[in-house]
């Protein structure tokens, strides 16, 4: 017969299996993983918004049509697009560390991304053409921006997880 660390009717050692360690580490909860997915989405979304950006000027610049927006200013939007992405790449990929800046760093983007959203909504609108995609999109980053902001990210990224362990050896 095999030895196991668990037997029938033993609960499972902290931290193990999703079970909350000594101080409360356990899984992301799936809806923060959704709004992770969401966060990475906007991400990919923002590069490609950037490259868009300079791509347009320079067609109307070939073609010796008027410039969407200053060649300069068109640099300064793809650059801050680009900046966006990666500091949304970064709390992404450090939200396993539970650390509370990226609680934040996250409230402060999903804040701007939503409102962008929301403006561009509002923009289709007053442009006689609503977009019911833009609408949805809004719609989710603002459950996300609830999310994160609510009693589910608030207590996930207050908790810390066990400091991590170095085998000796």
């Amino acid at each position: 017969m095999q030895s196991s660390p668990y037997q029938p009717g033993q609960p499972a050692r902290p931290g193990e299996a999703g079970q909350p360690g000594p101080h409360g580490a356990g899984r992301i909860p799936g809806v923060l993983v959704f709004v992770l997915v969401i966060v990475a989405a906007h991400a990919l979304g923002t590069v490609f918004g950037g490259w868009a950006v300079l791509d347009e000027n320079w067609n109307k610049q070939e073609h010796g049509q008027d410039l969407l927006m200053p060649m300069g200013m068109a640099w300064f939007v793809a650059l801050f697009c680009w900046a966006l992405a990666a500091l949304l790449v970064v709390c992404v990929v450090l939200a396993r560390t539970r650390r509370s800046w990226v609680r934040v760093v996250l409230i402060v983007c999903l804040s701007f991304v939503a409102c962008s959203t929301a403006v561009g909504f509002l923009g289709s609108l007053v442009a006689g053409a609503p977009s019911l995609a833009v609408f949805v999109i809004a719609g989710i980053d603002a459950a996300a921006l609830w999310t994160v902001c609510g009693e589910t990210g608030r207590h996930y990224f207050s908790v810390r997880g066990p400091a991590p362990t170095t085998a000796h050896g």
